[in-house]
């Protein structure tokens, strides 16, 4: 991982048990030590969250008979546009009864995943999995009063509306390719129809803060994005990108190593690779490399384990596992469709039953799965 610093790091997690797990002592100020993944079937107590060379937001197993599953605390006008919602964006694309973008036209599609109301539920219970998997923290960037925010891809606009709460002073803007945002929001948060891939129209120097998250598969050059970002920020302004990869993992052994979710790797990686548009942004700290291509300093890095299930001893992270499971239950098909059967050329009916498959994965309870998350936040230097 890429060199990183820490001023704070939460509590440790508690070791695995049989019993009722004890909930975590509060988060106290410490010096990052570094941390290092799990080895198979070899509990950790490393902090919970902490952030330094190789930090890790790690849930731990539960090794009781517990088996409830299902128990969880489970304006006018959309305020969307530098471009005026022609008729055409709003007459959106269609594949097997799912709905996708149709900003610029058919014939150039930047992003894979559909934007109805099915897909954009699972966009906002992601949001919430990952509130409570960070514990309320909408971003690491050392931020101090901020002015102007963009977030770029803000999707149903849950983060950005979170910000605009949370810095009642900021003006907040969220770009995206359809008009998906709520109506009411705060008065300081506004949404407007871009492009991101495309040359950006704000002026140099004007962004305080810049926010991309779950944007992977979007882009052919990571690096020209960045460089736009870096245009964009005053200096001394902060980037800050959180994606996942296409892993589905375990570190004690109990996944498989040929369970389903090795095709589900490869199906992204091959169409990446086809379409040009790299889904394998965390992997092997790509958009890091990406960041410093930019111009971007003092780059630092955290990892976050989402469990996906109840399988965690911690009250936290069987949560935050629970809302994972339903999430990607609800939304595989809407994850894969396009890049299965537009990209790859499978039949509908064969990507189905691929999908069954990774459904009965995310089910099995034996499997102490979890998918990776990653951030990097980095500083445009003072000129």
């Amino acid at each position: 991982m890429a060199e990183s610093t820490s001023t704070s790091a939460p509590a440790a997690a508690p070791q695995p048990s049989a019993s009722s797990p004890a909930s975590p002592p509060p988060a106290t100020s410490a010096e990052p030590t570094p941390a290092s993944p799990t080895t198979a079937g070899q509990p950790t107590t490393e902090s919970q969250i902490a952030v330094d060379t190789n930090p890790i937001y790690h849930p731990q197993p539960r090794f009781d008979n517990d088996d409830d599953d299902n128990d969880s605390a489970l304006g006018d006008e959309n305020a969307v546009s530098t471009a005026s919602i022609s008729s055409s964006i709003l007459q959106y694309r269609k594949l097997h009864g799912r709905t996708f973008h149709n900003f610029g036209g058919a014939d150039k599609v930047e992003y894979w995943a559909p934007n109805d109301d099915a897909q954009n539920d699972q966009l906002d219970i992601n949001h919430h999995l990952l509130n409570l998997a960070l514990d309320n923290k909408l971003f690491f960037a050392p931020l101090s009063n901020p002015k102007r925010v963009l977030d770029v891809g803000t999707g149903t606009g849950m983060w950005a509306i979170d910000f605009a709460d949370e810095f009642p002073d900021c003006e907040v803007t969220g770009i995206d390719l359809s008009p998906i945002q709520p109506t009411w929001v705060p008065p300081n948060c506004k949404f407007e129809l871009d492009d991101a891939s495309q040359p950006w129209t704000f002026p140099d120097n004007y962004f305080d803060y810049i926010h991309i998250r779950y944007m992977i598969g979007c882009f052919k050059d990571w690096t020209a994005v960045y460089r736009e970002a870096y245009r964009c920020l005053k200096p001394g302004g902060w980037i800050e990108h959180m994606d996942c990869t296409a892993d589905v993992l375990s570190d004690d052994g109990s996944l498989p190593k040929d369970s389903v979710f090795v095709e589900w790797k490869k199906v992204f990686k091959d169409a990446g690779d086809k379409m040009g548009q790299t889904f394998e942004v965390v992997d092997n700290d790509n958009y890091i490399g990406w960041l410093k291509e930019a111009g971007f300093k003092d780059v630092k890095n955290t990892i976050i384990k989402t469990p996906v299930g109840s399988w965690p001893a911690d009250p936290k992270w069987k949560e935050v596992g629970q809302f994972n499971q339903y999430m990607l239950e609800g939304g595989i098909e809407g994850l894969g469709l396009y890049i299965i059967t537009n990209v790859l050329g499978w039949k509908y009916e064969e990507m189905q039953v691929f999908i069954s498959k990774i459904r009965a994965g995310l089910r099995n309870k034996n499997w102490h799965s979890y998918c990776v998350w990653g951030a990097a936040w980095a500083q445009k230097p003072y000129e």
